[in-house]
């Protein structure tokens, strides 16, 4: 019995010692970005265009949920069953289809894209914002972890982010970090969330197009998004103090408004996103988005729109404008949640010459 005792408490040694080198190790790589960051601007061919007062292009949101959450795929953290739901050749599948999309239905001058794996363990090593790159282009690191311990079996390295795609010349793109909610350890492997902001001249003023691409916190709750919200209410104010256009979009996690009324939440028990009001919004500025349908679903089952009583939608991705911006149209890509668990919004807009 004795030594079945001193077996039994070896183990749980061992054990702990594991637990406390992992800890360590991933406190010392704990990802730490700076709170402004330079971003590299990949040089590509565009389209030769110059944005001037009175100019009107389009801009195209979407979260890609990394090409690897497409229809046939649910997650754990939404109550699902699986980590990683795609093999191999379902992520390719799923990235060559987002990026039919954004060439077809989703085509824009502009693109602001969230979840774009660089290397990671679930989506098998590949880069996708190389995959989907064209124009000019830049990445910022939302998530960046040598490995994620849990769940199991576990999620592993991820190195993830935001892209924003330009037919336009990019001056600067800087990485604004955002407050992290989470304390240690679980902050060690969780993601360090931030602002993916572009500058594009305006011909003839010494004025930009400020592009700011966002994925706001989810699985918090719910003082982090509140405090992110603050901060991009901050920036995109100070930004239009300077005299510039700002288009502030992505996936704010939160409801716009009027969005439980057409879409209620039934699945609150498993996740709900915040709600977005005009507390958000800097004197003048608007929100852009499109009820007519949902631009997220839960991951709570493989997607089946026939199952109504489960499916569970959302309109969580969208837009904030400055005053000094017309919108002249948003909508909502319905693209059946093939190769995402968001539908890309698009909008056209007009710089105002004011």
């Amino acid at each position: 019995m004795k030594k079945a005792v001193r077996v039994i408490l070896y183990i749980i040694g061992i054990l702990i010692l594991i637990v406390a080198l992992l800890l360590a190790w991933l406190s010392i790589a704990e990802y730490r970005p700076e709170p402004v960051e330079k971003e590299d601007i990949v040089s590509g061919t565009t389209a030769d265009l110059t944005l001037t007062p009175g100019s009107t292009f389009s801009v195209t949101t979407w979260n890609i949920g990394y090409a690897g959450l497409g229809a046939g795929s649910d997650f754990f953290m939404d109550g699902g069953t699986n980590v990683k739901s795609a093999d191999e050749d379902q992520v390719t599948a799923y990235l060559k289809g987002i990026r039919d999309t954004l060439d077809a239905e989703g085509k824009a001058n502009i693109y602001l894209l969230q979840e774009v794996d660089r290397d990671s363990h679930r989506t098998y090593g590949i880069d996708e914002a190389e995959f989907l790159g064209k124009n000019s282009y830049t990445t910022a690191l939302n998530y960046s972890c040598p490995f994620v311990p849990y769940p199991w079996p576990p999620i592993g390295k991820v190195q993830s982010g935001l892209m924003n795609m330009s037919e336009y010349t990019i001056s600067e793109s800087n990485r604004i970090s955002l407050p992290c909610p989470f304390k240690w350890p679980l902050r060690i492997a969780n993601l360090k969330r931030c602002l993916l902001v572009n500058y594009i001249p305006i011909q003839g003023t010494d004025r930009y197009l400020v592009t700011v691409d966002l994925h706001l916190e989810a699985y918090d709750s719910g003082e982090g998004k509140i405090a992110q919200s603050q901060q991009l209410r901050e920036f995109i104010a100070s930004e239009y103090a300077k005299g510039n256009y700002v288009i502030a979009g992505g996936d704010f996690n939160q409801n716009f408004p009027g969005t439980t009324d057409i879409y209620p939440d039934r699945h609150s028990d498993l996740w709900s996103p915040g709600e977005l009001d005009s507390s958000l919004l800097p004197d003048g500025f608007s929100y852009a988005y499109d009820l007519s349908s949902p631009t997220c679903r839960l991951l709570n089952q493989p997607y089946n729109p026939s199952d109504t009583e489960n499916t569970q939608y959302y309109v969580i991705d969208g837009f904030i404008v400055s005053p000094n911006i017309r919108v002249e149209n948003v909508k909502t890509i319905d693209a059946g949640f093939a190769n995402s668990d968001h539908n890309p919004v698009h909008m056209t807009v007009t710089l105002l010459d004011s």
